[in-house]
């Protein structure tokens, strides 16, 4: 039987950190335009109580998400071993394009597939390179295409990237701008034959009716602002609850589709939106299966890292991998989940055997 194999990791991590002190003199506003009561210092402290986040990376000015993209990319191919022209698709996951540091508005034309295609210098025209937009499970998804083309027989070897410079989009009167960051993260899927490791079965829902817009384009809350120029923006406290909602059901459902026990789970590498509701959603899915949540079953990277969207699954399976973090590691046989939540509103989970 064909199925997929991740043989290939490769992270991109920017050089440029970006603390919590170093938004106590930024001038926050209400979505009215109006200050709040709390000092800057009490408002990071919130802050990090709830997201987890210490610090966040920033790009360097001249990168742009498809560079970054480029030197996940480099990365997981070398892992892999293999020449990048024999690949036939590469996938990339992102929401905005290439922002160019002070620029207005985002750059798809060409796709940032392309562009990272032609940068790896392969000259195959049946390697198919396209761009995916599913919010921040992006990078999932892709590896769900991967195996959706290798087991129809059309492709053996797929590069997919999850990128992002989610630090030019966002409004700096906004705090949730503290919570964004910047990065990229690359697998290579492989075709291999057999069900004793790779992907075992995935779920993916979208939620549109009336969750559509709970991340959306806005303008800043800086009344003065050019209202022409737009800002990510979210309903937090929505996206809370619909996450820890129907998250853990979609993981289950994965699951349940997989044949394997909750017991046999050793790590889930969930999207790193937000420590307290990371926690949440895995509480619950354990509670599904009547289950305690296993120590150490949840590696986090926010901390550091803060949330790079597309990025931060990739970025963080990579660092597990590699051995990056402390009392972290996926040994052969292993059963991992891989899972996110994000604009659409996009939920989707794999369940992957190491």
């Amino acid at each position: 039987m064909i199925s997929s194999k991740i043989i290939g990791t490769g992270t991109f991590i920017p050089s440029l950190r970006k603390e919590n002190s170093d938004f106590l003199e930024t001038d926050f506003l209400n979505n009215d335009g109006s200050e709040f009561d709390a000092p800057n210092a009490v408002i990071i402290d919130k802050f990090k109580g709830i997201t987890g986040i210490e610090e966040r990376r920033y790009a360097k000015e001249d990168y742009t998400t498809s560079d970054l993209a480029f030197f996940a990319a480099e990365k997981a191919i070398d892992d892999a071993s293999i020449d990048p022209e024999e690949l036939d698709y590469i996938i990339f996951a992102h929401n905005f394009g290439d922002v160019k540091q002070g620029a207005i508005q985002g750059d798809t034309l060409p796709s940032l597939a392309t562009r990272v295609k032609a940068k790896l210098g392969i000259a195959n025209p049946n390697c198919v390179a396209y761009d995916l937009l599913f919010g921040c499970p992006g990078w999932v998804e892709g590896v769900i295409h991967a195996q959706a083309f290798i087991k129809s027989g059309i492709a053996k070897k797929c590069l997919v990237i999850g990128a992002e410079t989610l630090s030019r989009v966002v409004d700096k009167h906004d705090r949730d701008a503290m919570i964004y960051s910047d990065g990229a993260g690359a697998c290579i899927v492989a075709e291999k034959q057999g069900q004793e490791a790779g992907i075992l079965s995935h779920a993916s829902q979208t939620f549109a009716k009336d969750e559509g817009n709970y991340l959306y384009f806005g303008s800043s809350y800086h009344q003065e602002a050019d209202k022409n120029v737009r800002y990510i923006k979210m309903f937090g406290r929505k996206i809370y609850e619909f996450a820890i909602t129907h998250v853990p059901t979609a993981m289950k459902t994965a699951l349940d589709k997989s044949g394997v026990s909750i017991d046999e789970v050793q790590k889930i590498f969930i999207h790193q939106a937000n420590e307290k509701m990371d926690e949440a959603i895995v509480k619950r899915f354990y509670r599904l299966f009547k289950k305690p949540v296993p120590a150490g079953i949840m590696p986090m990277s926010i901390h550091k890292l803060g949330n790079s969207s597309v990025a931060t699954v990739p970025t963080l399976l990579d660092l597990v991998l590699k051995g990056q973090i402390e009392n972290q590691e996926v040994k052969k046989g292993d059963v991992v989940l891989l899972a996110s939540v994000g604009a659409g509103m996009n939920i989707n989970a794999i369940v992957y055997r190491f």
